[in-house]
């Protein structure tokens, strides 16, 4: 699936964070701004190597547990349409905080390859409350769209900002489930936050459950510790560390995209 869908073996995901959109509680009419960071964020992402990009409704927050505002996934779609006019790159779609039918909406619209969803099963305590999997819902959505050969789902397993509920469990076999009885297509394990990198021992305990899925790292990928999380998995998905000045609140910064990309594909699994 790796090089089929992104043209190597260690994928750097770009993401974009966008603007607050209408629908959301910090949206401020502005639309055409929202548009603009997405186009330069698009070409800073594609001009300094990566070989995917994500688009998120990043600045939302407090988002919606499950569905969004129709309004939302309307302007979402704009926006990823315009990313993916000048990016050209193989596109992803998270629409936070787990509203993966939504992402397949604007997934099929605007062409995209792939969807992240965070929660597809079990269910996480967040701080949106409790957040249960809809993973039958969605395969029979995505079949029904016709697009199950032709965007990928990339879940979260024990995906960050929450915590399982009940108490605890093996991440193996979270993962396991997520693939074998949820149909993910790939699997994302991050830290506990936004700029937080995954537990190594996590990431080998996933890829010792899942060894032929591929393994994606989530959050907290840099310059300084690609290396380390690519002896483990398969790509990373990457936003805080290649923002001008790390700070999650700031563009993408196109040289930060080229030093990363440039320590990914010195990696000896590259």
């Amino acid at each position: 699936m790796l090089e089929e869908l992104f043209g190597t073996k260690k994928p750097v995901i770009g993401v974009i964070h966008l603007l607050p959109l209408p629908g959301s509680p910090r949206y401020d009419g502005q639309f055409e701004r929202v548009i603009a960071r997405a186009e330069q964020e698009a070409a800073s992402l594609a001009s300094g190597g990566t070989d995917a990009i994500i688009v998120e409704n990043f600045f939302d927050a407090p988002f919606a547990k499950n569905k969004v505002d129709t309004a939302t996934a309307c302007a979402l779609t704009l926006a990823a349409k315009r990313i993916k006019e000048i990016a050209k790159l193989p596109l992803g779609i998270n629409v936070l905080r787990n509203d993966g039918h939504s992402a397949l909406a604007v997934a099929t619209a605007c062409g995209a390859e792939f969807i992240r969803v965070n929660v597809l099963t079990g269910a996480m305590v967040t701080d949106q409350g409790v957040i249960e999997s809809e993973a039958r819902e969605l395969m029979l959505y995505r079949r029904m769209l016709g697009m199950e050969h032709k965007i990928k789902v990339l879940a979260d397993v024990m995906v960050k900002h929450a915590v399982p509920l009940g108490t605890g469990g093996d991440i193996g076999q979270y993962a396991k489930d997520t693939v074998y009885r949820g149909m993910a297509d790939g699997i994302i394990v991050s830290g506990i936050a936004t700029g937080s990198a995954p537990v190594l021992d996590d990431l080998r305990a996933v890829r010792a459950a899942i060894p032929e899925t591929p393994l994606f790292v989530g959050s907290g990928a840099s310059k300084e510790n690609a290396a380390s999380l690519l002896a483990i998995a398969d790509g990373i998905i990457v936003a805080s560390s290649i923002k001008r000045r790390s700070q999650v609140e700031n563009p993408v910064d196109v040289e930060r995209v080229r030093a990363l990309v440039d320590q990914v594909r010195l990696s000896p699994r590259a």
